[in-house]
């Protein structure tokens, strides 16, 4: 009994399943799961001690105007966010990576410190640099530059431009960290024999550093997308809770809060989580396929 406990102990047959169990386990527990109950939650009302089957009633209900502007707020955040976020630390990275820039750990380190901050701590801090009083941060500068006071919380535009600068400031030095590193990978041969085929700066970053950060781009734009439709706590923190005039600053995660934990209507609640789950799959596939990850190398 003994050597045959050894022996599969030591089977290289049931070894790769030993190793893939642990991660199956959690998969099932925290991801499968709770996908699961929430899908089984979206089509009942759940009050105290009793689920009720509703079919599609909590689904129905969804398309309502608070609804709406959620995915409005959350979709045009999204597509800004990776507009910004993309382009911008990509350029940066190619700057800090070249041996032409001083100061490059100075640099690296002042864009990645906001990345170490709190959200709730950030949130108030720039609750405060952009409040309406005469005082603060933002309309000091602007009425120094001849411009009159605004109330950059309780303007449609003005907000979402709040919420962007926020997102850039926090999360610019962890795309550039991520571009930095695919740029670390690129051979330096193929810049210097770009060189000798007479090829520019323009020409080097278009058809060297781009397509070979492809892989790195993509991976970028993913957890972009994630980011921005699961943003929440920055909103929650600038309007001091998840009432903001005119439901300017609403998001899906917010209305889903609202809707789950501030109405304690659980059921509609997993509703909306749902479609999110289902919205942030499709925009992510669709990206991939566009970027041809689907495709079958030759």
């Amino acid at each position: 009994m003994t050597g045959r406990r050894s022996n599969l102990l030591y089977s290289q047959k049931i070894a790769p399943y030993v190793f893939v169990v642990p991660f199956l386990l959690s998969f099932a527990i925290f991801f499968v799961y709770p996908v699961y109950s929430a899908i089984t939650m979206s089509f009942q009302e759940i009050v105290p001690g009793e689920a009720k089957y509703v079919g599609t009633a909590n689904y129905e209900e969804l398309w309502n105007p608070s609804f709406l502007k959620a995915l409005k707020n959350s979709t045009v955040y999204t597509a800004l966010t990776i507009v910004l976020l993309i382009p911008i630390p990509l350029v940066l990275a190619v700057f800090l990576n070249s041996k032409a820039m001083v100061f490059k750990n100075f640099f690296r380190s002042t864009l990645f410190i906001p990345a170490l901050t709190s959200v709730v701590v950030a949130g108030t801090i720039f609750r405060m640099a952009f409040g309406e009083l005469d005082g603060s941060l933002m309309n000091t500068i602007v009425t120094a530059l001849g411009f009159e006071k605004q109330r950059w919380l309780g303007d449609q535009w003005l907000a979402l431009m709040t919420l962007l600068i926020l997102a850039c400031w926090r999360w610019m030095g962890i795309n550039l960290l991520y571009f930095m590193a695919g740029l670390q990978n690129i051979p330096k041969e193929l810049y210097e024999s770009a060189e000798i085929d007479g090829a520019g700066t323009w020409k080097k970053f278009t058809r060297i550093t781009v397509p070979l950060l492809k892989p790195i781009t993509i991976y970028v734009f993913t957890i972009s997308i994630y980011g921005g439709y699961a943003m929440f706590t920055e909103s929650y923190m600038l309007w001091s809770g998840n009432r903001s005039p005119k439901d300017i600053g609403l998001t899906m995660v917010g209305y889903l809060y609202r809707s789950g934990w501030e109405q304690f209507n659980l059921g509609l609640g997993a509703a909306v989580g749902v479609v999110l789950l289902v919205i942030t799959l499709l925009v992510t596939v669709i990206q991939l396929r566009f970027f041809g990850l689907f495709k079958k190398e030759d």
